[in-house]
């Protein structure tokens, strides 16, 4: 297999901090530098790529380019498609995120599965929307990276408009429009184009079905023995009501004992909820999690009479994620639909000398004086 060259993000693993990190974690082939700056630091994520398209209003004839102008189908809201169509955009939408001060920066690749382009009738078009996302993620890190601050490009990996555990009709509870396997072969195709394009770890995010993220893990494991690369992964679920539960029924704490044996470099939540709605379950995920814990809320909740179709103003979020910080909940944070580079700029800001979440004796009580001995069970 042909991969990119090694990104200028793992070129400088030596100026990060030496201090180890607090478990084992996997021998990584790219973004060896992640552990040790996370140890040392609140990394930044970048915020929502779809909000940013938005505001740039454009029209069915601007999503097709010459290239689809005679295509037979409706492909206007394919914002993978821009990557082949609009890179110009896309790359812009990626500088703005790395100007702001984000660490790791998201591939336009939310949907740019098999399965989810076939709404489009573009799944072969995948392959190449997968490719050329990562390259140009890769080449925005590359212009920004420095020794004192590099940056990092993750392969999103969206959860598909299908599920695998919950029924299209609800007069069928047991129908179902995808199964595992399908999911498996999109992902696996999914994460090695990504792998090709030169991304330095993976994000399986917004997550609401863990049989899907079972999935997309198990593919991604099969292609780390596949290549012999071992690249860092991210997790992140959405918490999609009061409930707190994830869409296909689990609680936080179900949804990381069902998830943490793929070893996730973070694990969080993203999405759905803001900031405020989302801090009990980042709280109770900061007690469980053997590894480093993340955030990326909405802007607050929908507002359509916003320019970004949400809440919050980045004065909001950032303060909202400090308090986050300052509790000792997190390691990493961004932000999800309805944040912009001014969102991000403000939380990096907010940020930036708030030390990061340490486990698990900060959170769990030690000497038995709730008739435990302080030990978690999250030491493998």
């Amino acid at each position: 297999m042909t991969t990119a060259s090694p990104s200028a993000a793992n070129a400088h693993t030596g100026t990060a901090s030496t201090t180890a990190p607090a478990r084992s974690q996997p021998r990584y082939t790219r973004g060896q530098a992640l552990p040790a700056l996370l140890e040392s630091r609140i990394l930044i994520l970048d915020g929502a790529m779809g909000t940013m398209i938005q505001q740039y209003k454009l029209s069915e004839a601007q999503y097709r380019g010459e290239r689809f102008a005679d295509f037979a189908h409706d492909v206007k809201g394919n914002n993978e498609l821009l990557s082949l169509t609009r890179p110009d955009i896309i790359s812009e939408i990626h500088r703005k995120y790395l100007a702001a001060g984000a660490d790791i920066l998201e591939t336009n690749t939310f949907g740019a599965t098999t399965i989810a382009q076939s709404d489009y009738h573009m799944e072969d078009l995948a392959d190449e929307m997968n490719r050329a996302s990562a390259r140009l993620a890769r080449e925005a890190c590359d212009a920004f990276s420095t020794p004192d601050k590099p940056r990092f490009a993750a392969g999103a990996i969206g959860p598909t408009p299908k599920t695998a555990s919950i029924s299209p009709d609800v007069n069928d509870p047991g129908a179902r429009n995808v199964d595992f396997d399908q999911l498996r072969d999109a992902y696996y195709a999914q994460a090695k184009s990504l792998l090709e394009g030169g991304v330095d770890l993976f994000l399986v995010e917004t997550i609401f079905d863990t049989l899907n993220a079972k999935a997309a893990l198990f593919a991604i494991d099969e292609l780390f023995e596949d290549t012999g690369e071992v690249l860092p992964i991210m997790i992140s679920g959405t918490v999609t009501d009061a409930s707190g539960r994830i869409l296909s029924g689990q609680t936080v704490e179900a949804f990381w004992n069902s998830l943490r044996h793929a070893r996730p470099l973070t694990f969080g939540l993203n999405c759905a909820l803001g900031a405020t709605l989302m801090r009990p379950y980042i709280a109770e995920l900061a007690k469980l999690c053997n590894t480093y814990v993340s955030v990326y809320p909405n802007a607050g909740l929908p507002n359509p009479m916003s320019d970004t179709g949400f809440d919050e103003t980045p004065d909001v979020t950032s303060s909202l994620l400090k308090e986050f910080a300052q509790a000792g909940l997190v390691n990493l944070a961004g932000g999800c639909c309805g944040t912009t580079p001014e969102h991000i700029a403000e939380i990096a800001k907010a940020l930036a000398d708030v030390k990061p979440r340490r486990w698990p004796s900060q959170y769990r009580p030690t000497g038995g004086g709730d008739g435990t001995d302080g030990n978690d069970g999250d030491d493998a």
